[in-house]
């Protein structure tokens, strides 16, 4: 008896690798942003149809790190650098707003479909869009549903423009949302982020990183 339940989990538990291992591949080759619809995708590809085999979001974003290092490579490496370093530009063009990077550019896992995402902070409803207007920059609105905590949650303007051959996605948040960082969809704890002198902090780690490894 406790054979057969020992075979099921080491079973379930590789459909979960499988899947996991297949959703990071469509993410990374077909731009797919969202780790719900590559799951199911990946499973229906597979033809894996019970939930207990559906990898959680974190296992498929470890996936996705792994198959970036392993055949992407020096490619999404560079990608990364150039939206770190076009992060580095829009968190001080948006410092007035208490600008912080989030998202794939911030944890690593940006490809050349990543956007380059921001949290902008103002309890003016139209303090960006009349920003933006001021610089001349065109930008489509939309909205988004964000969760604040547990409880709370809300559709809050975003901007999305483009500068530099890079994309970026501004959501703007009530200004006590500094206090602590919307959910992440991921895993739902508060997103991670980092404002202008911690993402310098991290690049120069980078580049200290990349000279110890040497060419």
């Amino acid at each position: 008896m406790h054979h057969a339940r020992q075979h099921a989990e080491t079973r379930t538990h590789e459909r979960r690798r499988r899947v996991a291992h297949e959703a990071a591949r469509l993410m990374a080759e077909s731009g797919i942003r969202d780790f719900h619809q590559a799951k199911r995708k990946a499973a229906e590809r597979l033809g894996i149809h019970d939930d207990a085999s559906l990898p959680r979001n974190r296992e498929i974003e470890d996936a996705l790190r792994e198959y970036q290092r392993l055949f992407q490579g020096d490619a999404q490496a560079a990608g990364l650098r150039a939206r770190r370093e076009g992060a580095l530009r829009a968190l001080e063009f948006f410092a007035g707003f208490d600008a912080r990077l989030v998202g794939p550019v911030l944890d690593g896992t940006a490809d050349r479909y990543s956007p380059v995402a921001l949290h902008l902070y103002t309890d003016d409803a139209d303090a960006v869009s009349r920003y933006l207007d001021q610089h001349m920059i065109p930008a489509e609105s939309r909205s988004r549903r964000i969760r604040f905590d547990r409880e709370r949650a809300g559709d809050v303007p975003v901007w999305v423009f483009s500068a530099e051959e890079l994309t970026f996605d501004l959501t703007v948040l009530p200004h006590d949302a500094l206090r602590q960082s919307p959910l992440s969809s991921i895993d739902e704890k508060p997103m991670k982020r980092a404002s202008l002198s911690q993402l310098r902090e991290l690049i120069a780690e980078d580049e200290i990183a990349g000279y110890e490894a040497g060419p």
